[in-house]
């Protein structure tokens, strides 16, 4: 009886112990974050990890925000000399946007980003790579993305999506991405500048050492844009930390108010 009551009282012990103890952070080992990067059994560099965009966006003189943005969440093109190259439409479409305070946003309205703007999303971002497929888990919105990296050619009649289809191979030790089959309504950031069903993006994912990652993606927008564009956009490594829960639409109360 006394072995029975005993084991009982461990068992109920047991039960009472926090579940966030399995969540337990250990203290991170000394990193090298300008040494090489890591690789792969395949000898790939691996990309593996969690990402947050690099911090280039000084603060405002009062103080920083509780989140703070890179210049590209704002205004995608603010490294090309002469900004964007905006078919006139768009470029009215923007300052449209602007001029409605980006109450029409989806970002506003707890909607999906797309794969540009979750780049800038000053969340963090966990990748998990194996040799066919690199998946990124997005923070916000518990939001993923797949990338094949199995050969196959991207879809010819895809059925539009927020974050499209994606195929990628590796050129050297840059992984090369190719996507297509968009919504004719996304948002590239948060001043509005369009993206449309005809876009293709192009982005080369680069570790150039062990604590940073560059994309260099492209944007071929014939409808909105004159011409193709190139930005590079820096991810920092982040060494002791793991994703959260963050429901943009939980206890949302700011869209009704738009309108006053």
């Amino acid at each position: 009886m006394v072995q029975r009551l005993s084991a009982l009282l461990l068992a109920v012990v047991a039960a009472a112990v926090p579940l966030d103890a399995q969540w337990v952070v250990k203290p991170p080992a000394r990193l090298d974050l300008a040494g090489r990067a890591p690789r792969t059994p395949e000898g790939r560099p691996d990309f593996s990890g969690i990402w947050k965009p690099e911090r280039n966006r000084p603060c405002p003189p009062a103080v920083c925000n509780d989140m703070e943005v890179p210049q590209e969440f704002i205004d995608i093109g603010w490294s090309l000399k002469g900004g964007l190259p905006y078919q006139p439409w768009a470029a009215a479409l923007r300052k449209e946007r602007m001029s409605l305070n980006r109450t029409t946003d989806p970002n506003s309205r707890c909607l999906p980003n797309g794969i540009v703007r979750m780049h800038t999303a000053p969340l963090y971002r966990k990748m998990v790579q194996t040799p066919s497929l690199l998946l990124i888990l997005n923070e916000r919105n518990t939001y993923y993305r797949q990338i094949y990296i199995d050969g196959r050619p991207l879809e010819r009649d895809p059925n539009p999506s927020w974050s499209g289809y994606s195929t990628a191979a590796w050129e050297g030790d840059t992984l090369v991405v190719r996507s297509n089959g968009f919504r004719d309504d996304l948002w590239l950031d948060s001043n509005g500048s369009p993206m449309t069903a005809a876009a293709t993006i192009t982005e080369r994912f680069r570790r150039p050492n062990f604590g940073s990652l560059e994309i260099a993606l492209t944007v071929d927008d014939p409808k909105a844009y004159t011409r193709p564009w190139t930005v590079t956009m820096k991810q920092v490594y982040v060494a002791d930390s793991e994703l959260l829960d963050y429901v943009c639409a939980e206890n949302e109360k700011s869209v009704r108010h738009f309108g006053q």
